[in-house]
């Protein structure tokens, strides 16, 4: 029997190398759970075993029951019916229903829901793992994040009816975001929802790119209060799947064709408030943010890994005159940096996970001691780890969407001629890869919202985190990188015209925050895995090479691509 874990020695390196024994400690509060729960862990030692047996248990099913069928996925993809419902591809179906039975539906959910109330972490590597074998079923498996919401800001009644549901996957959800007129700019959402006379909630409008909108579930972003027109009066309501929901049209996708994105329309559709009025961006969709950032940059590790192993695979079988193409330097030049790039994201990747878990469960730990003299150390700690999440998961999300579309292109590379053809799958890591830079905020957005943490000195905050303090002295060419980052942010903060100079200068200097941050990770894992030591000096090599060319453009003060746009890209002459 295959296993997509087991396999992967990689990950389980990463998940012991974090070492996740004080989120298990915040989750289970101590492990009070035992008491009430057989199966809830007695200790850290048990709560990690545990957690790789769920992600065992996930690469299991990918490598043998589902993986194998993503191909017909991808070509049958999802039908539109006469009656406005959805026919699923038989391999999506099943897949649902194979994590269901497992629990795994529901990784982060309490128990007392059915859940197995394991870290973010776990659920990340499981959507990496998942997203290896089948990107477009990590849409529906990782959209976790609509029971998590429930969970958190609704009424008990509502957790108890949906959330079971949900984690069994008896019922699937959508997060119902999106408009024809307003994509990014969710303040101009213009669904309306309003009281009747018995006092339901009663939904109308159209969404539009809505991952899933076929589901029994729907969480909807949606205007409650008129006088406002920006995001203090958007609420959020669930909606359960109905007549008063019409899916009138499939997007026809370029990729991760076993995910259905639909357009719908809902008609006096009968609503359920979550949570409370006016919190509906503001808090709710807010507070999804750190979990879908997550879910997008492990979907983008996982087709990384995905397009690699297909490559180096091919790489070592295929001969041009008269050897495998595996020794030809230019080809090991590239798959070397596929390798080291997909380790990378990994790291990143997991380690702001372990974050997000550090946040979730220090934010319980705050509540319960609440009026304690421990309370202010909790909160100070919380504060920290909160200001790093706001950094970290977008550098994530925009490293490993932009990390999978680079593998993609390079196991075609690879493979040449037979890359382009549907004989392999490198095409379709290529065409699903490319909605990972786009949905759950663009690269671009990303950036914008990693550039404060990166202007904002957090950076050497979050290595001393990883390193230690006194760090410096031990990674002179780390340190001489860093300094070069802080000259480019005076730099940039220093000019009359630096709000417009930071937009423009933003990607090159969040990336090299990043290439910073993931140095000091693969520093502190060389000290356990020595292997990873090639990984480094080759990033060291490369990476930093590239980040310092970005931060002397930054310093060059060049701002043609703006003051002179016009000229530099003029719009086509209009013929007559």
């Amino acid at each position: 029997m295959g296993n997509f874990y087991k396999d992967n020695k990689d990950i389980e390196n990463v998940i012991d190398f974090l070492d996740l024994g004080e989120v298990a400690a915040l989750l289970e509060e101590d492990f009070k759970y035992a008491e009430e729960y057989d199966f809830a862990p007695k200790d850290a030692a048990e709560a990690i075993d545990n957690y790789k047996r769920a992600i065992s248990l996930c690469g299991e099913i990918m490598s043998d029951r589902i993986a194998p069928l993503a191909e017909e996925t991808d070509r049958v993809g999802n039908t539109l019916n006469e009656d406005g419902s959805v026919t699923r591809a038989p391999g999506m179906a099943k897949a649902i229903e194979l994590f269901g039975k497992t629990g795994l539906m529901g990784v982060t959910i309490p128990y007392y829901l059915n859940g197995l109330n394991m870290p973010c972490t776990v659920l990340t590597a499981c959507n990496d793992i998942v997203s290896r074998g089948d990107a477009g079923l990590m849409n529906l498996f990782g959209l976790q994040g609509i029971a998590e919401t429930i969970n958190s800001f609704a009424d008990e009644d509502i957790k108890k009816e949906y959330v079971p549901r949900l984690v069994s996957g008896e019922w699937t959800g959508a997060m119902v975001l999106t408009e024809p007129d307003a994509g990014s700019d969710l303040q101009s959402v213009k669904t309306t929802a309003a009281l009747d006379e018995n006092g339901v909630w009663r939904v109308n409008g159209v969404k539009r790119f809505i991952t899933n909108g076929c589901g029994e579930v729907l969480l909807v972003l949606a205007r409650t209060e008129p006088e406002f027109s920006d995001g203090r009066g958007l609420s959020c309501l669930l909606v359960e799947k109905g007549p008063w929901v019409k899916v009138r049209r499939l997007e026809n996708k370029l990729g991760i064709h076993g995910s259905p994105t639909c357009e719908m329309v809902f008609t006096d559709a009968p609503a359920k408030l979550i949570g409370l009025r006016k919190r509906g961006l503001i808090t709710y969709v807010m507070a999804l943010m750190n979990g879908a950032r997550m879910g997008i940059a492990a979907q983008g590790t996982g087709i990384g890994e995905a397009a690699y192993r297909a490559a180096r695979d091919y790489a070592a079988s295929r001969k041009q005159f008269g050897v495998t193409i595996d020794n030809f330097p230019a080809l090991r030049e590239l798959m070397s940096t596929m390798s080291v790039e997909l380790q990378a994201s990994r790291l990143l990747t997991y380690y702001s996970a372990k974050n997000v878990d550090l946040e979730t469960g220090l934010t319980k730990k705050f509540e319960s001691l609440k009026g304690t003299p421990e309370a202010q150390n909790v909160r100070a700690r919380l504060k920290k780890v909160a200001a790093f999440n706001k950094m970290l998961t977008p550098m994530a999300k925009y490293y490993g969407s932009e990390m999978s579309m680079r593998n993609a292109q390079g196991a075609i590379a690879v493979l040449g001629g037979s890359g382009f053809m549907k004989d392999y799958p490198c095409e379709r890591y290529l065409r699903d890869s490319r909605i990972t830079t786009i949905y759950e905020g663009t690269s671009q957005l990303q950036v914008v919202a990693a550039i404060a943490g990166v202007t904002g000195g957090l950076v050497a905050t979050v290595i001393e985190d990883i390193l230690g303090a006194g760090w410096s002295p031990e990674h002179p060419r780390m340190s001489a990188l860093l300094k070069e980052l802080d000259d480019a942010i005076a730099y940039v903060k220093g000019r009359e015209d630096a709000k417009t100079y930071l937009d423009l200068s933003a990607r090159k200097l969040v990336d090299a925050g990043i290439a910073l941050i993931v140095t000091a990770l693969f520093f502190k894992m060389s000290e356990k895995y020595p292997n990873k030591k090639a990984a480094l000096n080759f990033w060291l090599a490369n990476e930093f090479a590239r980040v310092r060319g970005e931060i002397a453009k930054v310093m060059s003060g060049y701002s043609g691509s703006t003051d002179e746009f016009e000229v530099l890209a003029p719009m086509p002459p209009v013929e007559d």
